[in-house]
């Protein structure tokens, strides 16, 4: 009989328990949020009369953890609606509910006594064949079920989500030698296509994968950076995007993760580690003593940083005193810069003779080594290890996936004349003429493990754009896109320009996918796999025109995309647009035409050109207001004009989903569109849409559609002039506004004349370029190319 997880509950309504909670409802299970009855009141209560009894005391905890969730940021629900899903209960009233889940996640204090203490009362309530798991960060899975039964055991294992539940992509599952293997196969499936999740697989040993490498690292380099001299500041200038880790590189991490926490997580390893390890593991004094000083980071408002106003300082780790924050200088560091590449800067500044490359060397050498050594231990392969500091710490490559890019026989060399202790396992490697750990072949990646290479497994969802062109070619090719054959008589149209940002190279691309798709294919999927799904309009050269007066060039380019925008839409084969991370401007016009839309969970969709002057000008106000028209029940209580409003609000106010959840709110994707969990899957899953719209699909007819015309226009304007003489915006923001309400309104025609959508193209063509010609706009898009955000003049 299949497994299904239908409804889940979590224990412990602490940050991560109702971060979990959060996660779960985001994803549309119902979920029950236990924690322990308090024993006294607060002052608040007892002003209000409660009792201990009176459930809205019994359920504190719980409750609380659920209004938080709306004030934290980032923001651990999708929309706030999905808080509904997480319901509020205690230890004591509704343990007996456990019986009703599929699923009970225990996240409670890091005390084994405690848990298990908790687990003796889940097993008296849980209904046979349950799965049970636990959240703990680092104690033994296996200690936690002793004295439980053979069921329980059967269905036990850890699942260790990385903070914030929502964002961080790594699920760490943790069997024991007595977990049922199909629980384990289930909860890799479960974890990857339902909660959007990359599952590694790791063993039971203290802090696991990607906590265990990343402490490691993490003190490797505090204990450099002292015994180099250098500063914090100077440290984090060259261990972030620099070498492929997050912006908040090594002590702003801290600083968000919370030095206590961090404290905990080493002193865990410490404990049950012994040698030159458990140095590595003992916290240096003057973290301690920022610790016992409340210096815990972003939580208490100081730690290996502090803002003072616009400015940041960073710590003296020597005088706990805070100075003026550096960056690390040297001719490596400009070099690594210049490198195409990752590996190519990474090798250029491990090697380097200055205070960049010593650091960075001696930070990353021990830390490589160190992996090696637990290779095996702590998880049976090294593509697990890679994955969960890729996916847990933001690593954009693990430390084999390093090792191969500042070369293996190379680097050998030099930690061994230094003394190193290289694994037995990776001399035997090179001594067998093995000098990578992976390789590629006709788009396969291999892995190498005991004595030969293996191919990596994926999910059958993953499609690697990058390897799937080496293995199968493209169809044609530009500088801004290409056509992809994805198989199955699916073509993909993918935009890989600077920033994905649209310009005639792209527009080029698309008249020829819709002309090569209606003969040879099924459908089309618009997708790729860059840092975002597409920024706009290539901005930079509307201003270079604007500014050379060149209005010709730009008429033409805005009326070439409006009638790609066309061609998709009426195209007739079925289009799915695949949108992720920003999808702004010109990159939500795609969108809004495509016959379906699958978008990424986490997809931040809006029409934001007034923030640069303008309005959108490549069909999103049409297509906007038809979505919300559409949307609405055409009885007696229709009403005009609120379409036009809510489009104009949106537009005007330059709206941006915060989720693909919220972008259906915001009437950026229909009610039929689609979410897909797990972003390595969006292509997958809007390759599938395609298939099916194909079996019986019909091109969209053509229809007029009713307007609000001049008295529509005129109420469209009353809320602008309002904020106008109330000085929140200014005359440009007014004149921006007025431009946008006469394209909504469907210009100088009576209430409710049913107008073509050619019409209303033009209307927006005429206002985009003459807003273009004005001297404030241009000035914003300047600012916005110079400083990256908008500029209100």
């Amino acid at each position: 009989m299949g497994r299904h997880i239908q409804k889940a509950a979590v224990i412990g309504s602490g940050v991560m328990g109702s971060g979990i909670a959060a996660h779960l409802a985001n994803i549309g299970i119902p979920t029950l949020l236990l924690d322990i009855v308090p024993n006294s009141l607060t002052e608040q209560e007892s002003i209000k009369g409660l009792t201990l009894e009176d459930k809205a005391v019994r359920n504190r905890m719980s409750a609380g953890a659920i209004q938080n969730l709306f004030k934290q940021k980032p923001a651990p629900l999708s929309t706030k609606e999905n808080a509904a899903l997480i319901e509020a209960g205690n230890l004591e009233d509704d343990i007996h509910r456990l019986n009703e889940v599929d699923w009970i996640i225990e996240v409670v204090v890091e005390n084994l006594d405690v848990k298990k203490r908790v687990f003796e009362q889940i097993e008296q309530h849980r209904k046979d064949g349950s799965i049970v798991s636990s959240n703990t960060s680092g104690i033994s899975i296996d200690a936690m079920v002793e004295g439980r039964s053979d069921d329980f055991k059967k269905h036990f294992l850890g699942t260790h989500f990385f903070n914030p539940p929502r964002y961080l992509k790594l699920l760490e599952v943790i069997p024991t030698p007595l977990t049922d293997p199909s629980v384990v196969s289930f909860m890799k499936e479960f974890g990857e296509d339902t909660l959007g999740k990359g599952v590694v697989i790791a063993k039971d040993t203290p802090n696991f994968i990607a906590n265990r490498i990343g402490t490691y690292g993490l003190l490797m380099t505090a204990q450099e950076m002292i015994k180099g001299k250098y500063s914090v500041g100077e440290v984090d200038s060259v261990t972030g995007p620099l070498i492929g880790r997050p912006k908040s590189a090594t002590f702003r991490t801290l600083d968000v993760v919370g030095l206590d926490t961090f404290i905990h997580v080493a002193k865990n390893v410490y404990d049950k580690v012994e040698g030159e390890e458990k140095d590595v593991f003992d916290v240096p004094e003057f973290m301690l003593k920022m610790r016992d000083n409340g210096w815990l980071g972003s939580k208490s408002g100081q730690g290996f940083f502090l803002k003072k106003g616009k400015e940041i300082f960073e710590l003296n780790p020597e005088t706990l005193q805070y100075q003026e924050r550096k960056k690390l200088r040297a001719p490596s560091v400009e070099m690594a810069k210049q490198e195409k590449g990752l590996a190519n800067k990474i090798k250029a500044l491990v090697y380097a003779k200055d205070r960049a490359g010593e650091l960075l060397w001696s930070i990353l050498s021990p830390a490589l080594v160190y992996s090696a050594e637990l290779h095996g231990e702590i998880a049976d392969d090294i593509v697990s290890i890679d994955r969960a500091m890729k996916w847990g710490f933001g690593w954009k490559m693990g430390p084999f996936e390093t090792w191969d890019a500042i070369g293996l026989e190379k680097s050998v060399e030099k930690m061994k004349a230094e003394g190193k202790t290289i694994p037995a396992w990776v001399e035997e490697m090179l001594s067998e003429g093995h000098m990578t750990f992976y390789k590629e072949e006709e788009g396969d990646q291999y892995f190498y493990q005991d004595g030969s290479y293996h191919l990596v497994e994926e999910n059958e969802k993953v499609i690697n754009l990058k390897r799937w062109k080496k293995k199968n070619g493209v169809i044609k090719k530009n500088t801004g896109a290409s056509l992809i054959d994805l198989g199955d008589g699916v073509a993909l149209l993918e935009f890989h320009s600077p920033s994905n940002a649209i310009g005639m190279d792209i527009i080029q691309m698309i008249n020829f996918a819709v002309d090569e798709v209606e003969k040879n294919y099924k459908g089309l999927v618009i997708g790729n796999q860059g840092k975002n799904f597409c920024v706009g309009a290539n901005l930079a050269m509307i201003l270079m025109e604007a500014q050379d007066d060149n209005m010709f060039e730009i008429d033409m380019v805005v009326k070439q995309f409006q009638l790609a925008m066309l061609r998709l839409k009426y195209s007739s084969f079925p289009v799915v647009a695949a949108p992720f991370g920003m999808t702004l401007g010109g990159g939500t016009e795609v969108c809004l035409p495509a016959d379906h839309i699958q978008a990424s969970a986490e997809t931040y969709m809006g029409l934001v050109e007034v923030g640069v002057g303008l309005i959108p000008g490549g069909g999103g106000n049409k297509e906007l207001y038809l979505n919300y028209y559409n949307s609405l029940p055409k009885g007696l209580d229709f009403d005009l004009q609120k379409v036009a409003n809510k489009v104009f609000e949106t537009i005007a106010m330059a709206k941006v989903s915060t989720s693909g959840a919220e972008a259906k709110e915001h009437h950026f994707l229909t009610s039929a569109d689609g979410i897909s969990a797990n972003g390595d899957h969006l292509l997958y899953d809007a390759k599938q849409v395609v298939l099916h719209l194909a079996e019986n699909y019909s091109a969209p007819v053509k229809r007029k559609v009713p307007v609000v015309g001049e008295t529509g226009y005129a109420t469209l304007l009353l809320g602008a002039q309002s904020m106008h003489h109330s000085g929140f915006i200014s005359d440009h923001d007014l004149k921006i506004a007025k431009k946008l309400a006469y394209v909504i309104a469907g210009g100088k025609v009576p209430f409710g004349t049913e107008v073509d959508e050619e019409y209303l193209l033009k209307l927006e063509r005429e206002a985009f370029l003459s807003l273009i010609t004005e001297p404030k706009s241009q000035m914003r898009m300047q600012h916005m190319l110079v400083k990256g955000k908008p500029l209100r003049n």
